[in-house]
């Protein structure tokens, strides 16, 4: 029997796939945003922010999944595997929380950009999908470029740099359980049991890291009206944000999907400009150009190899 992650979607439901990544990718950058305004100006460490992005997401979510299916809706096909989506997803989010609290937001997202390449390679490896040699090819492309942008800079930042190379692995396996997941259980419920995962994971990291002393760990309430504001607006965007792309990858393959994470890229890049008046270099512009250019050649390889298949039955 074939396994339902290698069927082909149909055309049509690529199609609505690949919008609803697009629209994802342009608003959560909006949430990395708030997570440095908040270690920035607001005093907060990124083992709260973290916290309250998952606990509010819990809360943005829950209201509507007991609308829809009541209480039994608590209760998952699959809770252990939509757990462990939150813990992973909470500790990616974590490791890149305390990134931008210390590095530009361009650079942070540079560096975790070698995450679709990860993905791409794991749906291939794990979930048997069909990667041909020139989507292999663009993907060696893009990886070049990724580094052109990358430009890291150990003198400065030290391990912190190294951290969002963790988060892109963590958050590469939490795209991949997506996908292997399935229609198991809604993306409704996929968001609100990942909401509880990820609040449980981080008040026992809130209580390890506190108790060992990190700044980076220490508990707190928002102190102002704004402060409250932002971290709800940070679980919003984050249960509805990846509510989008759960169903994105419901819709459509892994590895056509993959390329629409650079486009998180030109959102990062401007947030960071006009917030926090970090721009590119030249070079990292070029970076950038050969990223999307490899990933819109791997959207393009993949349409004509549908049509061909079409025009062939």
């Amino acid at each position: 029997m074939t396994p339902a992650s290698s069927l082909p979607a149909p055309t049509h439901t690529v199609l609505q796939g690949l919008a609803i990544m697009l629209f994802a990718m342009i608003i959560l950058p909006c949430m990395d945003a708030i997570a440095k305004y908040m270690a920035l100006y607001q005093g907060m460490s990124p083992g709260q922010v973290t916290f309250y992005r998952f606990f509010f997401q819990l809360v943005s979510t829950l209201p509507l999944l007991l609308a829809q299916g009541g209480v039994r809706a608590l209760r998952p096909n699959r809770p252990g595997l939509n757990l462990l989506r939150g813990v992973l997803l909470a500790a990616a989010a974590l490791l890149f929380f305390v990134s931008v609290k210390y590095m530009p937001l361009a650079d942070v997202f540079a560096i975790y950009f070698v995450e679709p390449f990860i993905l791409t390679c794991l749906s291939a490896l794990v979930l048997g999908e069909k990667v041909g040699w020139r989507r292999w090819l663009a993907i060696v492309v893009g990886f070049g470029g990724a580094m052109i942008v990358i430009q890291p800079s150990f003198e400065l930042f030290g391990l912190t740099s190294l951290l969002p190379i963790g988060c892109a692995f963590l958050f590469a396996c939490y795209l991949l359980m997506n996908r292997a997941l399935g229609n198991a259980d809604s993306p409704l419920v996929m968001q609100t049991i990942a909401g509880i995962g990820g609040s449980a994971f981080m008040i026992g990291a809130l209580a390890i890291g506190h108790g060992m002393g990190s700044v980076d760990f220490v508990p707190s309430l928002p102190n102002t009206t704004l402060g409250w504001v932002l971290v709800i607006t940070l679980g919003t965007l984050s249960g509805y944000g990846h509510l989008l792309v759960v169903k994105a990858f419901q819709a459509a393959p892994v590895s056509i999907l993959a390329p629409f994470h650079y486009f998180e890229i030109i959102s990062a890049t401007a947030l960071g400009y006009f917030i926090f008046s970090d721009f590119p270099t030249a070079s990292k512009w070029l970076g950038i150009l050969i990223i999307i250019a490899s990933g819109l050649y791997i959207i393009w390889r993949e349409r004509r190899l549908a049509r061909q298949k079409v025009n062939v039955e």
